[in-house]
């Protein structure tokens, strides 16, 4: 997320989920949010590699957006997006186990 940042200035309210006072928001729980990646978007929650497509759009990632957009892109991308959420699980301050 860090490299995205100044992609996403002005765009975007990025949160440190990490950060040890943070507990919760809109009804979602720390726990929640760090399984699965969650993106309010002034209404709503998106979630997962969807809300990974949305910031990437914001970003200006726009041709990389649509082709994983496409059908058989989208499902490996999710099933790919599923094992990396995963192994977020893991990791505690940059370090992950190798499970």
């Amino acid at each position: 997320m860090a490299w995205l940042a100044p992609r996403l200035t002005g765009k975007l309210q990025m949160v440190d989920i990490s950060d040890s006072d943070f507990c919760s928001y809109a009804g979602v729980n720390k726990a929640q949010m760090m399984a699965v990646l969650h993106l309010w978007d002034g209404q709503q929650f998106v979630k997962g590699l969807d809300a990974s497509l949305y910031y990437w759009r914001l970003a200006g990632f726009h041709r990389l957006v649509t082709f994983l957009r496409l059908k058989p892109c989208y499902w490996l991308a999710c099933k790919a997006y599923g094992y990396w959420a995963k192994k977020r699980q893991r990791c505690t301050d940059g370090v992950c186990d190798g499970r």
